[in-house]
């Protein structure tokens, strides 16, 4: 060992390496006692002997090393002790007991001043349960009295006082005081207690020392518990209160879903009503059209002739009315489903041209078509409604001028406008004129209506998500125009010769069978054929239409026939009649029955189908179409 350091050497003593080694090991263990001595040694470039006298640097070394495990005052009072043990002087060595006392008080006094000033209540007690330390916070949370906080004091004492007390509730206290041994002591649980008399909740938490001792801490929850519990309200509250809300609103919606189901029925019945009614209410309404439009066609002149025209635009008024009311109260009921096809655009504009080129010729309107090849995937029926619509309007409300009907190709959609040089539509009334019942004052008066024509419109483009566009400036015209998705392309149908055209538009000599069970629109029908130059055989059931037949001595051209008669319908009838006739005779069902159920009953039998109240325009295309295909096939 260097000879240039001084050796620490007190009362005549001497202290080895070993001597501080073995002191060192009782506190930090021989391994972590070895390792740091041989880390010292190495780093100050020394060997340690262990018989070797330690001097000052290794002293402090080791005072150092204590001081860590026990404390700076604790570990100077060790080496002190090892020194006096080495030295014959007993005086130094109470000297230094004293310094130790001294020392031990110091720290006993920092350590509860420092507990002191802990928020959480603090006890120890030592292996046999007796309580060694405590702080102030302890006695005032669990509400104990000042002589209870002494030294020495059983951890069963200070349960049984505040058992006694009522602190710890209601209960036999023998039993309060074992439940709470077994909770510290046993379990060691972390646990809540209400400590009655004061209204404080206590979280009492127990650890064990290495001795065998004790550490509680107890920590004032109260405002917290109280938080929970205040919580816990508000949720049972808000709990209750969504439950009741839940029960109101269930049986709202019970009252709902049946005041539904009374409105659907309700409107169902309507439907059906309508359904069933209409044929009546149409029927002598057919008929007086039949009469008003054959004194039409004969062109009668001075007064005659105008009020024939006034009646049958009147007729024409009222059948439009019911026609809108019907289909509003059909697309109301849902009874209108779609049945979406593929078809050409100029098929149905071509049909749209026959049935509205004579009334926009009457009306002084040049009405002109440009036809188009695409094809489009929708309802056939449906968009054709759509497109009356917009034509009639177009018609009505153009005083003079001109209308158009065209189409414009949009990407994967086609555009099909109504264009015309009418009253035109404020910017301001677009929205308006959807709804139901509504027209504008500039229409009303100027033709016969009550506002359901564009509601419809909407209906139908709300049913097959199809856009209905509006473009309109006052005084200049409008354009109505629905979008339609393209489809694949459709070969056009074969067209006709233009003398089979001819063939099919002059019904001179063409024998016609009608059959009604009314006599009057049998007669308004005969009225109205013969003035187109045909044959008209009649009858009100098969037996009828079979005589009539045999008396006439040929097979009619083609039948007209009613659907509700007296002993069966008109299908029924028709089937017959082929039979009878061994023929595919041309046929028209003639009904107040919009539904789709029947006119896929006659779609299935090659019926052509028309609804009353019969239009003379409609029904001298649906001839000539029926001509058209029968000629065709021979």
């Amino acid at each position: 060992m260097p000879t240039g350091a001084p050796g620490f050497r007190l009362w005549r003593t001497a202290i080895t390496v070993q001597d501080l080694k073995e002191t060192v090991a009782r506190y930090l263990g021989e391994q972590r006692t070895e390792r740091s001595f041989k880390e010292f040694a190495i780093e100050h470039n020394i060997v340690l002997s262990p018989t070797v006298e330690a001097d000052i640097r290794v002293l402090r070394f080791a005072e150092y090393l204590l001081a860590s495990a026990v404390g700076a005052p604790s570990s100077r009072l060790i080496l002190a002790l090892l020194i006096e043990r080495n030295s014959l002087d007993t005086s130094g060595a109470m000297k230094l007991l004293d310094d130790a006392s001294a020392a031990i008080q110091y720290n006993r006094d920092l350590l509860q001043s420092a507990i002191d000033h802990v928020g959480q209540g603090i006890s120890v007690f030592d292996k046999d349960l007796r309580l060694i330390c405590w702080n102030r916070q302890f006695r005032d949370l669990l509400n104990l009295p000042q002589d209870i906080g002494r030294v020495g004091v059983p951890l069963q004492e200070i349960v049984r006082y505040n058992a006694e007390n009522g602190d710890l509730g209601p209960g036999d206290v023998e039993d309060l005081v074992s439940d709470r041994i077994q909770k510290y002591v046993v379990s060691m649980e972390t646990f809540q207690e209400h400590v009655i008399t004061s209204g404080t909740v206590v979280e009492v938490r127990t650890n064990a020392m290495p001795d065998g001792g004790l550490v509680m801490t107890y920590g004032d929850i109260t405002q917290r518990v109280e938080a929970a519990e205040a919580l816990k309200r508000a949720n049972e509250t808000l709990e209750r209160r969504v439950r009741e809300r839940t029960r109101e609103l269930t049986s709202l919606n019970v009252a709902l879903a049946k005041a539904k189901g009374d409105a659907e029925q309700a409107n169902i019945g309507k439907t059906r009503f309508l359904a069933a009614a209409s044929h009546d209410i149409l029927q002598p309404l057919n008929a007086a059209r039949l009469y008003t439009t054959s004194l039409s066609e004969r062109q009668m002149a001075g007064l005659e002739g105008q009020l024939t025209r006034n009646i049958d635009a009147s007729l024409e008024a009222v059948e439009e009315i019911l026609s809108d009311l019907l289909d509003i109260s059909r697309l109301d009921a849902g009874a209108l489903k779609p049945e979406r096809t593929t078809f050409r655009i100029d098929e149905l504009l071509s049909a749209l041209e026959v049935e509205f080129s004579p009334l926009a010729d009457e009306r002084g309107i040049e009405l002109k078509f440009m036809h188009c090849s695409l094809a489009v995937r929708s309802d056939r029926r449906l968009v054709r409604r759509v497109l009356q619509n917009f034509i009639s309007n177009a018609i009505k409300y153009t005083p003079e001028g001109r209308a158009l009907v065209g189409c414009r190709r949009r990407g994967t959609m086609i555009e099909i406008g109504v264009y015309d040089t009418g009253l035109g539509i404020p910017e301001d009334k677009h929205a308006l004129i959807f709804g139901e019942f509504q027209r504008l004052d500039s229409a009303v008066g100027f033709t016969p209506g009550i506002g359901l024509g564009l509601s419809i419109v909407e209906r139908i483009g709300e049913m097959l998500d199809h856009r209905i566009l509006l473009n309109s400036t006052p005084d200049k015209g409008s354009v109505f125009s629905i979008l339609l998705p393209l489809a694949a392309f459709v070969p056009a149908a074969k067209r006709q010769t233009a003398d089979l055209r001819t063939k099919t538009t002059d019904f001179k000599g063409l024998t016609v069978l009608c059959i009604d069970n009314e006599q009057s629109i049998l007669d308004g029908m005969e009225t109205l054929l013969s003035g187109w130059g045909c044959s008209v055989l009649s009858g009100r059931d098969i037996e009828d239409a079979t005589m009539e037949v045999q008396k006439a001595g040929r097979a009619p051209d083609i039948l007209l026939a009613d659907y509700h008669l007296t002993n069966a319908n008109g299908i029924d009838l028709i089937q017959q009649l082929r039979a009878t006739l061994d023929q595919d005779l041309p046929a028209i069902l003639v009904t107040a029955d919009r539904s789709q159920a029947r006119r896929d009953e006659a779609r299935a039998e090659g019926v052509a189908i028309l609804n009353k109240p019969v239009k003379p325009a409609a029904l001298r295309a649906l001839i000539a179409q029926s001509r058209v295909h029968k000629l065709a096939a021979e």
